[in-house]
């Protein structure tokens, strides 16, 4: 992960809470070729070498837009191998944020539109502003949702809202995206990031291994018939009798102090 990026904003609090921020808001925070490369970065590099950091936010700067989706000016012109290129690179991106070990938080602060409602969905849950604005509408401009989209949301609200959702392309309320599970919470503008910041270090309070398991249980469940699942649960939950963390909680609720968690 590296210093400084050119499209996103990195900021990590004491307790391990990541907080990363889209930061074009000149163009609603739209996603172009150098914010995917900048978000596959921080994402790769948060499932392979986390260090101190055990939770992170995904917000958008300003108070217009969580992110607009891929920037169209910049694809405007492009061949059909360069758009291509491009959206191998952005497949990358989203999938990063999916199968981030750390819980992600998606906090939005505005418009979520086609890719930046694509990239809420692959976060565990989210926060919005009640005038946020989502829609998929990549059917209204020829292509269909190619970021995980088409998957993650017929999951997260059924099949049959999604297919309206994806095939009207009609943009819909930050009160009916609460409605149909979308997200979990609503707050007035302003807001959003401090909930979704006092959220993430309830999460970093707690052991760090115990979180990765119980999200990768939770998330490698759900693609497998009950019995399955129920057998990967117990193989997760095993792997934590032997670490240094459950002694610590074991032995600090019996102590009545609050436990270290060193995440080993």
């Amino acid at each position: 992960m590296q210093q400084g990026y050119e499209t996103i904003t990195l900021e990590t609090s004491a307790d391990g809470v990541l907080t990363v921020t889209l930061n074009r808001p000149q163009v609603a925070n739209a996603l172009n070729t150098r914010m995917g490369h900048d978000l596959c970065d921080v994402f790769t590099a948060l499932a392979h070498a986390p260090g101190a950091i055990r939770c992170a936010v995904l917000t958008g700067a300003g108070d217009r837009a969580f992110c607009g989706g891929a920037d169209l000016k910049e694809r405007n012109g492009m061949s059909d191998a360069d758009w291509l290129a491009q959206h191998v690179l952005f497949e990358r991106m989203f999938r990063a944020i999916l199968d981030c070990p750390l819980p992600v938080i998606a906090a939005i602060n505005g418009a979520a539109y086609a890719g930046g409602l694509e990239m809420t969905l692959c976060c565990d849950f989210s926060y919005a502003v009640r005038n946020a604005r989502f829609a998929l509408t990549e059917v209204t401009l020829g292509i269909m949702p190619g970021g995980c989209g088409t998957q993650t949301l017929p999951r997260t609200a059924g099949e049959r809202r999604a297919k309206e959702i994806i095939l009207t392309g009609e943009p819909f309320s930050a009160e009916q995206a609460y409605d149909w599970g979308i997200v979990n919470r609503l707050c007035e503008p302003g807001e959003v990031a401090s909930l979704a910041n006092r959220t993430a270090q309830r999460i970093c309070a707690n052991a760090p291994l115990s979180v990765r398991q119980a999200k990768l249980a939770i998330h490698r469940g759900l693609q497998m018939d009950l019995a399955s699942g129920l057998e990967f649960e117990i193989q997760a939950y095993n792997r934590l009798v032997a670490t240094d963390d459950r002694r610590e909680g074991i032995q600090a609720f019996n102590e009545k102090r609050k436990p270290i968690y060193r995440g080993r």
